[in-house]
């Protein structure tokens, strides 16, 4: 062996690639906990900046409001004391500094026309400068002025308005000045947003555990259709979820349970035609091959058993032939390759013709065949003559083989309208109202002990609904069956052959 081919058997098969499924870290719950904090952070913060500044402004511009009225109608106030000379202004002003009453809130200040202190409740004095901007912009500009910030003499925040004096000829002589500490002022705004930041925190808390509630009270439910629909893709068929929430994801536990139950339904129906066909291919090829064993091994001397082994091997093939038909039916049904050769025919030829070929049968079994239909109407359809065919000769097998022991089957055919109705009533034992909704479905064989594969009554219902027609099935024990076969007429022109022969064309469902 050469070197090639020992590398061509040593080499590994290439494996399908299996899909990548990326995952997101924390799944649900965590994508879902990000962007609803991350939401509810952003409003916090905004709420909290708008508190602050909105308190801050509201503390700020109160005792801003405060001071400027004070000094200004202090100015007003003084402005009459002013005459050829300050004795009466400062016999007044020095009365008011020594019985000022707030001197632990505020401190009073008055100012000669340089800005320099003449008088002040906390005992500055002496002609020493005022220390913040106010003084000087007050005096400049003969306006009210504040100033808002860090004395430079005690590094202390404070607020400080200085309003002008002005004689009663309207000369500028001085200004009235008063300071405030705004420490508490500061102190009250900080608790306020103490206050508001720790209510934030407690919404904070309390928007994660209710986020975390209803994301456990959706992600637990989901894990666990998780978990049954791979149990389920595992083959084990018919598990439940148990139901805990009465909304979208109970009705999505409900129908879960609802395919669970199908699938189990169907794998059983399944399970039930596999071991119905196999018994039902095993009789006819049991009877064949013993058969043909036996005429080889010399039973073919007497013609009259020559006879009966072929009658019986003719008979089993054909039913052979027959099931071998119904299963390529349906495996064309399945996959929607199920075609029609459509042409305009009477279809009461084709409903006479099959009960012709039951008649002799149903005969020899004691059943009795009553046909019954309108000679003078018109049965007209277009569609397929052969598949119509094969309708009524499954109808009427079920009837012969489910309602046989009523010893009668009655036929009959009319036309309702634009429509033609064809009904085939046994007298038999009839079907279980619970069995009764499902007789049409594949693989499905009820209660019945009767011989079949089960897939009959479908294939002769799709036969029908492509022919856009519908096929209907009324049963009550004890009473027998009755099966329904509406299929819509031709025009009156085409059942004429006025359009011409009829053309044969395939049509696919």
């Amino acid at each position: 062996m050469t070197d090639r081919k020992k590398r061509k058997q040593s080499a590994p098969r290439p494996q399908p690639e299996t899909p990548k499924v990326l995952h997101s870290p924390g799944g649900i719950r965590g994508r879902w906990m990000m962007n609803s904090l991350s939401f509810v952070l952003v409003i916090l913060a905004a709420v909290m900046i708008l508190i602050s500044v909105g308190v801050s402004g509201y503390y700020y511009a109160t005792v801003r409001d405060n001071l400027v009225s004070r000094a200004v109608t202090a100015s007003d106030t003084f402005r009459k004391y002013f005459t050829d000379t300050y004795d009466q202004f400062y016999t007044q002003a020095e009365s008011t500094v020594t019985t000022f009453s707030e001197q632990d809130k505020l401190e009073q200040q008055f100012l000669d026309a340089n800005g320099r202190i003449l008088l002040s409740t906390s005992g500055l004095s002496g002609g020493g400068l005022a220390s913040t901007e106010d003084a000087t912009q007050a005096l400049a500009t003969q306006k009210t002025s504040v100033f808002t910030g860090r004395d430079p003499l005690s590094d202390e925040r404070v607020m400080s308005v200085t309003a002008p004096l002005l004689s009663s000829r309207g000369d500028l002589v001085g200004g009235v000045r008063f300071i405030t500490s705004l420490r508490v002022v500061e102190r009250q705004i900080w608790i306020i947003i103490g206050v508001s930041l720790l209510a934030c925190l407690v919404f904070l808390i309390f928007v994660v555990a209710s986020n975390s509630y209803f994301i456990r009270s959706i992600v637990d439910p989901v894990l666990k259709i998780n978990n049954i629909a791979k149990e389920i893709a595992a083959g084990r068929y018919g598990v439940r979820l148990q139901k805990t929430y009465d909304d979208e994801i109970g009705e999505l536990c409900d129908t879960i349970n609802y395919m669970s139950d199908e699938i189990n339904r169907a794998e059983r129906m399944k399970n039930d035609f596999i071991s119905s066909v196999s018994h039902e291919l095993r009789t006819p090829l049991t009877a064949i091959g013993g058969w043909s064993e036996t005429l080889l091994a010399g039973g073919g001397e007497d013609p009259e058993e020559v006879m009966q082994g072929l009658t019986i091997i003719q008979k089993e093939a054909g039913r052979l032939t027959r099931m071998v038909e119904e299963l390529l039916d349906f495996a064309r049904i399945e996959s929607g390759r199920m075609k029609l050769e459509v042409e305009n025919f009477d279809l009461s030829i084709e409903l006479y013709e099959a009960v012709y070929m039951y008649e002799n049968l149903l005969r020899k079994s004691g059943i009795r065949l009553n046909y019954d239909e309108d000679v003078e109407a018109n049965y007209f359809v277009n569609g397929d003559r052969h598949r119509m065919k094969q309708v009524f000769l499954n109808i009427l097998d079920n009837a012969a083989k489910y309602g046989g022991d009523g010893k009668r089957i009655d036929i009959r055919l009319v036309r309702d309208g634009g429509k033609l109705v064809a009904t085939v009533r046994d007298y038999g034992q009839g079907i279980p109202e619970a069995e009764l909704p499902f007789v049409k479905e594949k693989f499905y064989k009820g209660s019945s002990k009767q011989r079949g594969s089960g897939i009959g009554l479908a294939v002769t219902e799709e036969i029908v609904t492509l022919h856009g027609g519908t096929l209907d099935i009324a049963s009550a024990v004890g009473e027998g069956t009755t099966v329904t076969v509406t299929l819509p007429s031709a025009k009156a022109e085409e059942a004429l052959g006025i359009t011409g022969a009829p053309s044969r064309t395939e049509e696919e469902p």
